[in-house]
């Protein structure tokens, strides 16, 4: 075993483990930076990929999981469950802190086979809602419970979420409301700002125009073919909005988008820009954000853009409408309801005066409620409840 008793030196060892490096660098880096200041020695897990050179960059250590798929594959699944397992004995970590549906479920198993003393799991948002047909339904709540048998702490980022946890028989002592944040720094819009006029002539739009973005992974569950028929109609009165949407392919996914419905849409004028690393500047060429989704944990995106000061129109899910509040920061619609969509995109399209209070109540809810200090605040909280006073960490001297 490399250390004793999940110890590199003074350092408890800490394991954060996700399906992707994307996930641990861009999702959770901010807090592992945090909790390696706290005293914790921080080891990411996940798929290996072109995130891994900057994780370590930053003095996080990175261990490639060979069998982790975001792909629907049990076989690949249980092989990843026994790589674990050998892993995290190989390693003797105080924590193992697992993420995402599927490595929080054989993240949890693994550490518990391998007697990892103290075993963390981060509830992003449970992959069932309760309009989800009954054997999804069942599937879902069934590993959720199983694995949570493995845990000792259940960090739950959203309140509807722990009721349902409690209702199929976890135990609410497990159970601890994390909520979710962002880094407020990085989105600060008085910062951002003045290069607005100078992005958006990069990017091909007008003074007039009237920018609606959108930021995520291309997949259907996203909500980007009702967006794009939202843009339709728009397009078809003559409005002066413009849709820009920002993020990558996921191939992976059984409901990626597929190739020409991107061209269409292109074809009817919406943006595309991939990946971009600079997202944040990207939000102050945007005059509205659309998150048009069908599930969501606590969307970070609708985060990102309501610390930019923007006006959100969302979907009214669980996730969304702890983000928005109607009418105050945004407009909530029903899940692929189009016509409803474009109405809430008209309607602050078409009045300045309505986007600019609108963006101003979401910039205040951010900054009362969306800072990513109290999340590290509180898992450093949980952490150091479960390893106890004598195994407390000893933060780094400045």
């Amino acid at each position: 075993m490399e250390c004793d008793a999940g110890r590199a030196g003074n350092r408890p060892r800490l394991v954060h483990l996700t399906t992707t490096d994307m996930s641990l660098a861009l999702l959770l880096g901010p807090q592992l930076h945090a909790f390696a200041a706290a005293g914790y020695e921080v080891i990411g897990v996940s798929a290996p990929g072109p995130f891994v050179e900057e994780l370590e960059a930053s003095g996080v250590r990175h261990i490639p999981l060979r069998h982790a798929t975001r792909a629907a594959a049990p076989h690949r699944d249980l092989l990843a469950l026994a790589e674990l397992t050998r892993l995290f004995r190989s390693l003797g970590p105080a924590i193992v802190h697992t993420h995402n549906p599927k490595p929080g479920v054989y993240g949890r198993m693994a550490a518990r086979a391998a007697g990892v003393p103290v075993v963390v799991n981060t509830v992003h948002g449970l992959y069932a809602l309760p309009g989800d047909r009954f054997a999804k339904r069942a599937l879902v709540y069934s590993l959720e419970r199983l694995a949570a048998c493995c845990s000792r702490a259940e960090l739950v980022q959203n309140p509807e979420d722990i009721e349902t946890l409690a209702r199929i028989g976890v135990p609410r002592a497990k159970l601890h409301l994390l909520g979710n944040g962002i880094d407020l720094g990085r989105f600060e819009r008085t910062r951002l700002y003045p290069h607005r006029r100078r992005l958006r002539q990069e990017l091909g739009f007008s003074d007039d125009d009237v920018v609606v973005g959108a930021v995520g992974r291309l997949v259907a569950e996203k909500g980007y073919l009702e967006l794009f028929e939202a843009a339709a109609v728009l397009s078809a009165l003559g409005s002066s909005a413009r849709f820009l949407v920002i993020g990558p392919a996921d191939p992976d996914k059984s409901d990626a988008l597929p190739p020409g419905e991107i061209r269409r849409a292109e074809a009817a004028g919406v943006r595309f820009l991939g990946f971009r690393a600079d997202v944040e500047a990207l939000y102050a060429a945007m005059d509205v954000y659309v998150l048009a989704s069908h599930r969501e944990g606590f969307p970070r995106s609708a985060m990102e853009a309501a610390a930019m000061g923007l006006p959100v129109v969302a979907t009214d899910v669980r996730g969304c409408r702890q983000v928005v509040d109607d009418p105050g920061s945004g407009r909530l619609v029903e899940v692929g309801d189009v016509a409803a969509l474009a109405e809430a995109i008209a309607t602050l399209v078409d009045d300045p005066a309505l986007r600019a209070r609108t963006g101003q109540a979401a910039h205040l809810k951010a900054l009362t409620e969306f800072d990513q200090q109290r999340v590290i605040e509180t898992t450093l909280g949980v952490y150091d409840s479960l390893l106890g006073k004598s195994s407390r960490p000893r933060a780094r001297e400045a």
